[in-house]
């Protein structure tokens, strides 16, 4: 099993189109969203991101 150039690319494109969502149909929920997350501590956001990178990788190793 060996990951080339295509699937990296192919995976940074399709983050690229799935973050852009957001934006792109709410703009102004968007701006609700990022203003909440300047009032989160440092702590609950990392916990957060540890949670998502997680999630990701559980992802990640069911679909290859």
């Amino acid at each position: 099993m060996s990951l080339d150039l295509s699937d990296l690319l192919g995976a940074l494109a399709l983050f690229f189109v799935i973050e852009g969502i957001v934006p792109f149909l709410n703009p102004a929920g968007m701006k609700r969203a990022l203003a909440r997350i300047l009032e989160i501590g440092d702590r609950e956001l990392r916990i957060a991101g540890l949670g998502s990178m997680l999630v990701g990788l559980v992802l990640l190793y069911l679909v290859r």
